[in-house]
């Protein structure tokens, strides 16, 4: 490193919610081990709640006492949420937009010699104008896939000129670099929208700006997804545009034994058999309603299989509460059928709150495990050699993970019925007995094993994900000389 013993400084400003920061805090480790000092940069929201204000900036701080965490001090302005009928994305956007000039005066009350480089995330571009005006080099981390990051990339030159939104092609597949075939209708909500909505017109602004920073850091692994990222390295993944570098340095997730000792469901899990168990788990936000609850309890007692579920209180209990405000309100005797609990006692364990999802992963009586197909999830079930059963919700980029894993990686098979948001105990039963009695699970479940050593010479000395942040901080050296 530069300047003798004194360390330098790298910035990191994601987005606020556990979403964006939990990421940025396994890279901050990252950084961390390779000798740096770290700052974690955030702003409370203007939409208050558990999993992102004050309350929660001070448990992750807590939890991570290496990085020190910044709050920028608040913007004397009216009540977004208040004033604004705007979307709610929009509102922290333009909350974050208004703190440009709070972040540049921290960013300069850092000795310029100690800065080091300033990583944002996906929704922060409107801070690669004050890292241009501080004469720091700006990154982006990028928490999903080079998949997700491949179909983003090419998405403004697909928009370009469209008079009409993506949601009228339906299911209609299109083509990207890198990718198989994608339905339209699995691109995120925002993309789907007029071209000249607001919503769509922010989120695309946001994607060609990101051809600005100096590179891109993905969670991901070469070996995981080499297609998508040799399209992110072909000019014409950009047309008319600078090719920057993609470093792939995943997988950037939490290790098991750092959260979940002592629970319960561990203890349960010892006295399972070897890959014998399914885990259901949907995120921190995957509240089902009852009528599907009952469902997967009749596919779960059908099966006669061993498994581990965990519910949420349903969507439309409380709304106006977020999850970790009615975490503990949900009454299973109320939301599954009558007896359920009782019959399926001997081979199943059902709990309403949390799970330490890594710790499960990684135990050896879990055998696959039914996921939301959310990017941590995904890399969580990847790591720890388990084939997944694919069940995408509304939210974020699910419903292309779940094409990443089914068609590109081979590491999972998909729950029908998720396009119309209801999947029926019949085919819940069939699934489970495909992964756990089939060949075709055999099959899975030796893919996902591979690529779970693969997984594990990443980030070992010498692995690709490894060398790629070494060259990473090569690069950031040659543009600070």
């Amino acid at each position: 490193m530069d300047n003798g013993s004194v360390k330098q400084i790298v910035v990191l400003y994601p987005v606020g919610g556990v979403g964006h920061v939990g990421p940025m805090t396994q890279l901050a480790k990252i950084f961390l081990d390779h000798g740096f000092d770290v700052t974690m940069v955030l702003i409370e929201p203007p939409i208050k709640s558990t999993d992102s204000g004050a309350d929660f900036i001070e448990r992750v701080a807590a939890s991570n006492p290496s990085i020190t965490f910044h709050v920028l001090p608040p913007i004397p302005t009216p009540d977004l949420v208040a004033t604004s009928p705007k979307h709610p994305f929009l509102l922290i956007l333009e909350s974050m937009r208004q703190h440009n000039g709070t972040l540049e005066s921290f960013l300069r009350s850092i000795p310029r010699p100690r800065l080091h480089s300033l990583v944002i995330d996906l929704f922060c571009t409107h801070a690669i104008d004050v890292a241009t005006k501080v004469g720091v080099p700006v990154y982006k981390s990028f928490a999903s896939g080079a998949g997700t990051l491949a179909v983003f990339t090419q998405l403004p030159a697909l928009l370009a000129g469209r008079r009409t939104g993506l949601k009228e092609l339906g299911d209609a597949p299109l083509e990207f670099l890198g990718v198989p075939p994608m339905p339209a209708s699995h691109l995120g909500k925002p993309l789907l929208e007029h071209p000249e909505e607001e919503l769509c017109g922010a989120t695309m602004k946001i994607l060609r700006r990101n051809a600005s920073t100096r590179g891109v850091l993905v969670n991901t692994f070469e070996s995981l997804e080499s297609r998508a990222l040799r399209a992110l390295r072909d000019p014409r993944c950009v047309p008319g545009q600078d090719l920057h570098p993609v470093y792939a340095i995943g997988p950037l997730i939490g290790k098991a034994g750092t959260g979940g000792e002592g629970h319960e469901c561990l203890a349960w899990l010892d006295a399972q058999p070897q890959r014998s168990v399914v885990f259901l788990c949907w995120g921190s936000k995957g509240a089902l309603p009852k009528q599907q609850l009952e469902e997967i309890a009749g596919g779960l007692e059908s099966s006669g299989h061993r498994f581990l579920w965990v519910v949420r209180t349903p969507a439309g209990s409380d709304d106006h509460k977020t999850y970790w405000e009615r975490r503990g309100e949900a009454d299973l005797d109320a939301l599954l059928p009558e007896g359920f609990l009782e019959r399926t006692k001997d081979r199943g364990l059902v709990i309403k709150t949390w799970a330490p999802q890594v710790d499960v992963l990684n135990h050896p009586a879990t055998g696959a495990f039914v996921t939301h197909c959310g990017w941590n999830s995904t890399l969580e079930a990847v790591a720890a050699g388990v084939p997944m059963l694919c069940w995408p919700l509304a939210a974020a980029e699910q419903k292309m993970n779940k094409v990443f894993v089914t068609d590109e990686m081979g590491i999972g098979v998909e729950m029908e019925g998720y396009r119309e948001g209801f999947i029926k105990a019949e085919e819940i039963e069939a699934k489970l007995r495909l992964v756990l009695e089939c060949e075709e699970g055999r099959k899975l479940r030796e893919r996902a094993m591979e690529l779970k050593k693969e997984a594990e010479e990443a980030v070992q000395d010498g692995g690709s994900s490894g060398a790629a942040f070494l060259q990473f901080l090569s690069d950031v050296k040659n543009l600070r000389e």
